[in-house]
C-alpha cells in the first residue's frame, strides 16, 4: 500500500507539474514584433495580447523623424518574427534598419489603405510655411478612423506570422476597433460644440492635419511635416501675422519637438503656450498620453480648452 500510495503521489505531481508548464506555455508570448514608434507599439500590444511581446525601436517621448537605430535596436529586428512600421516615408531610416540587420521576416507597413494625404493638398486645415515637395503627411494616425485601418493590417500580418493565434488577434481587432469607433464619435462630439471660428491652432510641427481634416479645425505651423525641415524666417513671420491677424489664442509645443520656437511665437505675439501636445509619440506609462487613446483623448481636452478661452 506504501509503494502504491507513492506512485500515485508521483502520478499527480506529475500531472499538475504537466498542467502548469501548460499553463505556462498558453500564457508565454508566442511571437516577437517589433513596432518602429511607441504609438505603433500600443496598437501592436492591442491587438497582439497575451501571444505577442513587442519591441518598441522609437519609445515614448522619442522624434521618430529624426531616430537613429544602433546595433542592438538591429539586433532587436533581426529576431523578429514580425516587423511593424507606419510608412508614408515616416521612418526614414527603416530601410536602412532591414538592410543592416539582415532581416528576412514580414515587414508590415500599417498605414497600407488608408486615404494619405499630401503636403500641398491640405487645403487649408493643416498647412505649414515651409517648403512643400508633394510628399505624402505620414501623420495619419492622428485620425482614429485611419487606426481602425492600421489595426486591420496589425491582424492580417500576426496571422500570417501565428496562424494558431489568428482568431484571437481577429477579435481583439474587432473589439479596438468599437473603441476607435467610440472615440471617434466622443471626440466629433466635442468639436461639434465648438464654434467653427475658433477651431484654429498653432503647434510646433505640422502633424495634425489629419485631426484638422476629421474635426474640421485648421492646424497652422512654422515646420513642415517632418521636425527634420528648418522652419524659414520669412515663414514664421507670416505665421506670428497670421494669429496677430485672426487673433489666434491656441499656441502648443509638441513632447517631441524643441520648444524655442513656439517660445519665441510666443514672446512676439503675447500669446503663452496652452500647454503640450503629444503627436508622433506617447508619454510614459505614468503620463497623460500613456496609449493611443489616452492620447487623443489628452490632446482634444487641451485644444478644446485652449480655443474656446476668451
Amino acid at each position: 500500500m506504501t509503494l502504491r500510495r507513492h506512485l500515485l503521489a508521483a502520478l499527480l505531481g506529475a500531472m499538475a507539474l504537466h498542467t502548469t508548464t501548460a499553463s505556462a506555455q498558453t500564457h508565454r508570448p508566442q511571437v516577437k514584433a517589433v513596432a518602429t514608434f511607441s504609438i505603433l507599439g500600443d496598437l501592436v500590444r492591442q491587438v497582439g495580447g497575451d501571444r505577442v511581446q513587442v519591441f518598441t525601436l522609437a519609445g515614448p517621448g522619442e522624434d521618430a523623424h529624426v531616430f537613429s537605430p544602433s546595433p542592438s535596436h538591429a539586433r532587436t529586428v533581426t529576431g523578429a518574427a514580425i516587423v511593424f512600421s507606419n510608412g508614408l516615408g515616416f521612418e526614414g531610416w527603416m530601410t536602412r534598419l532591414i538592410r543592416s540587420s539582415g532581416y528576412k521576416g514580414l515587414h508590415t507597413v500599417v498605414s497600407q489603405g488608408v486615404e494619405a494625404m499630401k503636403e500641398d493638398r491640405k487645403h487649408g486645415h493643416g498647412h505649414s510655411h515651409g517648403h512643400s515637395h508633394g510628399h505624402h503627411d505620414p501623420h495619419a494616425w492622428q485620425d482614429p478612423k485611419n487606426v481602425m485601418v492600421y489595426v486591420g493590417n496589425i491582424a492580417q500580418g500576426l496571422c500570417q506570422v501565428d496562424a494558431q493565434g489568428c482568431d484571437s488577434y481577429q477579435a481583439n481587432a474587432r473589439v479596438y476597433t468599437e473603441r476607435l469607433r467610440d472615440l471617434d464619435r466622443e471626440v466629433r462630439a466635442a468639436w461639434n460644440a465648438m464654434e467653427a471660428d475658433r477651431r484654429k491652432v498653432i503647434t510646433s510641427h505640422d502633424a495634425f492635419a489629419y485631426y484638422g481634416r476629421a474635426y474640421g479645425v485648421q492646424f497652422l505651423s512654422p515646420q513642415g511635416v517632418s521636425t527634420e525641415a528648418e522652419a524659414s524666417a520669412r515663414g514664421v513671420a507670416r505665421l506670428i501675422r497670421q494669429i496677430k491677424t485672426e487673433n489666434i489664442r491656441a499656441l502648443f509645443v509638441e513632447n517631441i519637438s524643441d520648444p524655442r520656437l513656439i517660445e519665441q511665437i510666443a514672446r512676439e505675439t503675447g500669446v503663452q503656450p496652452s500647454g503640450v501636445l503629444f503627436s508622433d509619440s506617447l508619454s510614459d506609462p505614468s503620463g497623460p498620453a500613456a496609449t493611443y487613446i489616452d492620447m487623443v483623448r489628452h490632446n482634444t481636452a487641451a485644444l478644446l480648452g485652449a480655443v474656446g478661452r476668451p
